[in-house]
């Protein structure tokens, strides 16, 4: 089946990628789609692996009120260049990832920013479930590293689905955006106010 510009046009705005990206990966698999996305989003992977340790000191800091104005989130994104940091591509990035915290309320931005006394005690909380519901002993490893699994997609920005297509995840739609403008972007920090509540997360660090 030959690619149409149609095609091409619907995989562009799922990746962020180039047109000839689009075009190559989807002759590449005979116009699957499917397939097609999967390519590129490993090559997004391979791209932002690459691009990892260079310097991202322009961007923006996104702000965004939702309900009215009982829910406030700041977020600063970086880019390497200005260029790239005034582009519409980035800033609605931005916006969708201050979009995502204000949804979601997530804690950290990386699996690694995680304290080890907090993985520790939801370990030891998992344990404890499993031992009182009579669990096995010999599946209880297993029940508590689905339950970390599952601990860590709730409360880690870069392992939560995106709340427009849970297909992806936020650091899959950020490895887009860097194969996409070229560059390293991280996400550096956040913070998320809710009206009379405490905020859950501060100055985190980046990704």
């Amino acid at each position: 089946m030959a690619v149409t510009t149609e095609d091409i046009k619907k995989l562009r705005e799922a990746t962020g990628a180039g047109i000839l990206d689009c075009r190559n990966a989807l002759e590449q698999t005979g116009n699957d789609f499917d397939k097609a996305l999967d390519i590129l989003r490993e090559k997004g992977l391979a791209i932002a692996g690459k691009r990892a340790d260079r310097v991202a000191s322009e961007g923006i800091v996104e702000l965004y009120s939702h309900g009215g104005g009982r829910v406030g989130v700041m977020v600063e994104v970086n880019c390497e260049t200005d260029f790239v940091g005034r582009s519409e591509e980035f800033r609605t990035f931005a916006h969708e990832v201050a979009l995502q915290i204000a949804a979601t309320s997530p804690l950290y931005i990386k699996e690694e920013d995680i304290p080890a006394s907090v993985l520790e005690h939801e370990e030891s909380i998992a344990k404890a479930r499993a031992k009182e519901e009579g669990k096995p002993e010999n599946i209880i490893p297993k029940i508590v590293e689905g339950y970390m699994n599952k601990f860590k997609d709730e409360v880690v920005l870069m392992r939560q689905p995106y709340i427009r297509d849970e297909s992806v995840t936020i650091a899959a739609m950020l490895n887009q955006k860097i194969a996409a403008t070229g560059e390293n972007i991280i996400v550096r920090r956040f913070a998320r106010y809710a009206l009379g509540e405490e905020s859950a997360a501060e100055e985190q660090p980046e990704a």
